[in-house]
């Protein structure tokens, strides 16, 4: 038997054969969402029913994702569509919210230059932010997210307002590729990554690996970290998020991870345990 394998009625073992039980009594689940729920516009088997019986025993499930692209409204559309019909707003922490969140913080009253999707522009102005799509020299920040809508027009302008302006830059997410039902497109890590080769500016970046995703759903939902599972398919997000935030993390094989690299995976990106994939929990539950 391999050892992802897992037999009904047997104790709950992880990848490794490590006792996984523990991962049965936690009080907030928080998912990842591509490469751990869903691939692309496909939702993985046994997904609908293991969320179903996480809340039938009292069970919080919060998704958490680095993918800025959509708003929450649009994850909600996009998950009751696969089916998921019990999903709300309240389901939701996202890096777009996190960003959104520091920029009021840190630059409430200020011009900020964004490079997003329509659906992230919006979610800043509907978040009370001053904001501009075009060249301004005024902006005393410039914020950039991943971008599946990004142009050549966008580029240049991005690159510019970074060459020519000393302002703070952030970027939502340092994630390098961004899953597909074919493989990966380039996320907001490698745009940045051009970036910094063109202008030698390097953002600040705001979503995983930062632990400030995690402390505020688990805030939202009142509970601590000894009580918190950070599930996701990769290691320098999803698990060091986890791991610094000092909740358990469950690294599943269905996304962009390899098992070599869990095996190679060391500090903040080293997994509690690892599983082939998150329906490997349901005969447990």
């Amino acid at each position: 038997m391999r050892k992802g394998n897992i037999q009904k009625n047997s104790t709950l073992k992880d990848y490794y054969g490590k006792d996984a039980s523990p991962l049965l009594f936690k009080k907030l689940y928080l998912f990842d969402m591509d490469g751990t729920i869903y691939l692309g516009n496909r939702l993985f088997p046994g997904v609908k029913e293991l969320l179903a019986k996480i809340t039938a025993r009292g069970g919080k499930t919060v998704f958490i994702t680095n993918n800025a692209s959509k708003s929450v409204g649009d994850y909600v559309a996009k998950l009751h569509r696969l089916g998921l019909e019990n999903v709300t707003e309240d389901n939701f922490f996202t890096s777009a919210q996190a960003a959104v969140r520091l920029m009021k913080e840190r630059h409430a009253s200020d011009l900020i230059y964004v490079q997003g999707t329509r659906s992230f522009v919006r979610e800043c102005l509907e978040g009370g932010l001053n904001i501009t799509t075009e060249y301004a020299a005024s902006a005393r920040a410039i914020l950039v997210a991943y971008d599946p809508e990004l142009t050549g027009e966008k580029m240049y302008v991005t690159c510019r307002m970074l060459t020519e302006l000393n302002v703070p830059y952030y970027a939502t997410n340092p994630d390098r590729v961004c899953p597909t039902e074919f493989g990966y497109v380039p996320d907001c890590g490698s745009m940045c990554e051009g970036y910094a080769l063109a202008t030698g500016k390097t953002p600040v970046f705001i979503g995983k690996p930062k632990p400030e995703m995690i402390f505020g759903a688990m805030k939202k939902v009142g509970v601590t970290a000894a009580d918190t599972v950070v599930i996701g398919d990769r290691l320098y997000t999803d698990v060091a998020s986890g791991n610094n935030a000092g909740a358990d993390t469950l690294c599943v094989l269905s996304g962009e991870v390899e098992i070599a690299e869990v095996n190679a995976a060391q500090g903040a990106e080293k997994p509690t345990y690892v599983l082939d994939h998150v329906n490997r929990l349901l005969p447990f539950l």
